[in-house]
């Protein structure tokens, strides 16, 4: 089973948000990460379905040289190869024509994807890939188990657990549930310096959408605290200053 996982790098949980100007991201002093959603759930469990039926995973990501560690802390937790796609991070629809330029003629029985990016939350390139490969799409799969060519999968939803079975070959993006995160070990990251990492050329591929202006939210008013029996003073306040009655 050959099984293609897509990363990106993206900002720790932990960094301070801050803008240079109006539309890049202040990186200075910024630890990146795999994105959790691409690392926990669909890397590790494109490992987990490896180990039980044998094949391979691909990792591939788009973006410059500064994306090559991201790579290869994949390739530390198990993944087989890397790829990079030589190109900038644009938009969703940049980044999914080149994932899907690469992917289309290296047969792959799987791509799997993170639900979203924690950065951007947008949670749009995986269903571009599966629409540009002409393959079947599940989002947020939180279980995903695979029978020969039959793939059944679970996604949670406001009402209960929705059941889906389709054939290889499709997309799935992974959302909390479908695996348990793995640390990488010595013997892993040793490995992971022999192991192939190739950069690709890009496809050229257009942005359909750009960056208007990032802003800041309101700083935050002053806590006004009122005793638990005042509940006239309570209504007051919320009638006439912050007006949601």
């Amino acid at each position: 089973m050959k099984i293609l996982v897509c990363v990106s790098k993206v900002p720790d949980t932990t960094a301070k948000i801050a803008f240079s100007n109006p539309t890049i991201y202040d990186e200075s002093g910024v630890t990146f990460i795999i994105n959790p959603y691409d690392e926990w759930y669909a890397l590790v469990r494109a490992l987990e379905l490896k180990e039980t039926l044998g094949g391979s995973v691909v990792v591939a990501s788009v973006g410059g040289a500064d994306y090559e560690p991201i790579i290869r802390k994949a390739l530390a937790i198990g993944a087989d190869e890397g790829v990079r796609i030589d190109a900038a991070e644009k938009d969703a629809f940049s980044v999914a024509t080149e994932i899907a330029s690469y992917a289309k003629d290296q047969s792959f029985d799987l791509v799997l994807c993170g639900k979203e990016t924690i950065q951007y939350n947008g949670g749009i390139v995986p269903g571009l890939i599966a629409e540009m490969l002409s393959l079947p799409y599940v989002a947020g799969a939180s279980k995903l188990d695979v029978d020969g060519n039959v793939v059944k999968l679970e996604r949670e939803i406001a009402t209960g657990i929705e059941v889906f079975e389709s054939t290889l070959p499709m997309v799935v993006s992974a959302a909390k549930g479908m695996a348990e995160q793995r640390i990488p070990n010595m013997r892993g990251i040793m490995a992971a310096r022999t192991k192939p990492l190739a950069t690709i050329a890009s496809a050229n591929a257009t942005e359909q959408s750009e960056v208007l202006q990032f802003s800041m939210p309101p700083a935050k008013s002053g806590c006004k605290m009122i005793a638990p029996e005042d509940a006239a003073s309570l209504i007051q306040l919320l009638h006439e200053e912050a007006k949601v009655i």
